[in-house]
């Protein structure tokens, strides 16, 4: 793939899993890497990571469930790097309950962090692409965005909300040479998924065609793909990262 020197990629939940491992792909393909999390010591270390390999990076501890927190490291990270121009929107939380259970807080928690957060994120980086008419913006769904899932109505809405937003994304910004797209991961190894028990894993590998678990590399290649100069004609588009466990 050609490289990305010369731009600026914004990554939120970039402190660990998906998020850190797509900073570090970016980065191997040149691009300067603004890191966004709420955790400032983790960031710094990934940070470090960056740096230590030969690029660039910066830390901006960022509440994505919060606008005003939002908008200022928006501010901030257009104004150290002058531009961003590859934004990933992977950060995320789950609350997992079974509906009857699910408290409006637990519901509204998850849609603000997953979905709402990502549109506000979008809207405030969106100017400097629409300047250079050049942008990448690419949003981690998940496979139960696509299938549903027991126990993660919220979740699973937020992803599939997020999908909906890609192809809308996709037509509004063609335009202007913006590319939106979406990474739709399957079982992945993070420490979101670390929490299953032995039973529920199991029974997620007994689903999988290809026998296993992915990992947060594989799916930062799948990113990387959809933000390099090669994936130009590529918009609205839902890449499945799963193993084959959701086969469109």
């Amino acid at each position: 793939m050609e490289n990305l020197e010369g731009k600026t990629a914004f990554v939120t939940g970039a402190s660990q899993g998906i998020g850190r491992a797509c900073a570090l792909a970016l980065a191997k393909m040149g691009a300067r890497v603004a890191l966004a999390a709420r955790n400032e010591a983790k960031l710094e270390v990934v940070a470090a990571e960056i740096l230590a390999a030969g690029g660039q990076a910066k830390s901006f501890v960022v509440d994505v469930a919060s606008e005003a927190s939002i908008q200022a490291t928006a501010k901030a990270a257009i104004a150290h790097f002058g531009s961003v121009e590859i934004l990933v929107n992977n950060a995320g939380i789950t609350k997992d309950v079974l509906l009857l259970r699910m408290k409006r807080a637990d519901w509204d928690a998850v849609l603000t962090t997953n979905l709402t957060g990502a549109f506000l994120l979008t809207q405030a980086l969106l100017n400097p692409m629409l300047r250079a008419r050049w942008g990448r913006i690419i949003n981690i769904s998940s496979v139960v965005g696509r299938t549903g899932q027991a126990g993660q109505a919220n979740y699973a809405a937020s992803k599939a909300g997020l999908i909906g937003f890609t192809l809308s994304m996709a037509r509004e910004l063609a335009p202007r040479s913006i590319t939106v797209n979406a990474v739709a991961p399957g079982y992945i190894e993070t420490a979101m998924t670390a929490a299953l028990e032995e039973k529920q894993r199991e029974a997620l590998l007994s689903h999988i065609p290809l026998g296993r678990p992915g990992s947060d590399e594989e799916v930062a290649h799948a990113v990387a793909f959809l933000a390099s100069p090669q994936a130009g004609y590529i918009t609205g588009h839902v890449l499945d990262v799963n193993g084959g466990l959701f086969m469109n």
